[in-house]
Parts: structure tokens; C-alpha cells; sequence
């Protein structure tokens, strides 16, 4: 499923997202949390999403096609210091609009930097989620970093965005595939008062 994805397109605002009945997994994090990596291995598609030297590329909300009833979606980036306010205001305005409003969002996917944890951005995506009442998958990354001791710490670190992470690395593609089966679990779920095609 995962293996058919393929790009669709990018929205600049509320009016600007697919008109469709898949139900859509959302992908967020700080600019340099590894976000596309994670895409293009959970994927198998090294271009899949553009990755990037420079942190904050993201700019829009962009739109994949997973299989025959998913879309994963690929939000802005946050906390990027070299943007400029009017910049950063306006990416935070989309994200959370999308995230308040979207029907078709089932599960946000919030990445976190295993060597930090999560801050106050992080806890604010989480609260929108509990409010909305999507589901929250709490992820894990650059985990391939990470000695023995802090990995042992990760589920009191997360424990304010529901504890023990999936944990994950690109590189070596570490958690990928439970990721993977988490994400397959929404393959036949449908939005309600709309009928999943295929």
C-alpha cells in the first residue's frame, strides 16, 4: 500500500486541499526533525519527499496518495529561526487551520526529536489532537543517535505527549515497519456519512 504512494499536490490554504473521500494521516514536526527522510523510507521512495540542507523548505500543506483509501500529508515545518515572523505566523495560521477543521484528518503523526523531546510546540499539537480527537501517533527520531541510557529515558521524556514513543531512525530504518503496520490500520476505516471507494 505505502509502496504505491505518490504526490498529488500542495495547498497553500483550507481552499487549496483535495476534494476526495481518503481519510488523511498528518506528518509534523520541527524543521529539522528528519520529516521527509521519514516519508521517503516509510514509503520506499528516496525522492518522494525533498529533503533538504537547510530546515523550513516545507512551505505548504503537501498531499500523497497512499493506496486506495489513505492520503499522507505532509505539514509545514516549525520552530525554523531563520524565518521571518510574518513567515512563521503564517505557516503556524495553515497548520492549525488544517488541523482544527480538516474532516478528513483521522491521526496526526508528531515527530519528535528523540534528543530533545517534546517542548511547548509539541504539547500544543498534542492538545489540538486530544480536542479534535484524532488519533496522535508519537514518533521518535534520529534514534540511531541515541546511546543505550536515553533510549531507556524516552518514555518518561514523552510522558506528557503519551509516553513511550515509536522509535525511529531513516538510516538504518529502525521502526519504519512498525510504523508502517501502525499506518495500515487505517486502511479500511472511513470517515463518517462518507463511503470509502476501492
Amino acid at each position: 500500500m505505502l509502496q504505491k504512494t505518490q504526490f498529488v499536490t500542495s495547498a497553500f490554504n483550507r481552499e487549496g486541499c483535495p476534494r476526495w473521500d481518503r481519510v488523511e494521516i498528518a506528518f509534523a514536526g520541527r524543521s529539522n526533525v528528519g520529516k521527509s527522510s521519514l516519508l521517503n523510507a516509510l514509503t520506499g521512495k528516496r525522492g518522494l519527499a525533498r529533503t533538504s540542507r537547510t530546515p523550513g523548505r516545507t512551505r505548504s500543506l503537501n498531499f500523497f496518495e497512499a493506496g486506495e483509501t489513505i492520503a499522507l500529508v505532509d505539514l509545514p515545518g516549525y520552530g525554523y529561526a531563520a524565518m521571518s515572523h510574518d513567515q512563521a505566523a503564517g505557516l503556524a495560521n495553515l497548520l492549525r487551520d488544517y488541523l482544527i477543521s480538516r474532516r478528513n484528518l483521522v491521526a496526526l503523526a508528531m515527530l519528535i526529536d528523540g534528543r530533545r523531546g517534546p517542548e511547548r510546540e509539541e504539547l500544543e499539537l498534542a492538545a489540538m489532537a486530544a480536542e479534535r480527537g484524532i488519533d496522535l501517533i508519537v514518533i521518535a527520531t534520529k534514534c540511531d543517535k541515541l546511546r543505550a541510557a536515553k533510549r531507556a529515558a524516552l518514555p518518561k521524556l514523552f510522558a506528557a505527549v503519551g509516553g513511550a514513543p515509536i522509535l525511529c531512525s531513516a538510516p538504518d530504518a529502525e521502526g519504519i515497519e512498525q510504523l508502517r503496520r501502525v499506518i495500515r490500520r487505517y486502511a479500511d476505516r472511513g470517515m463518517p456519512g462518507i463511503a470509502i471507494h476501492g
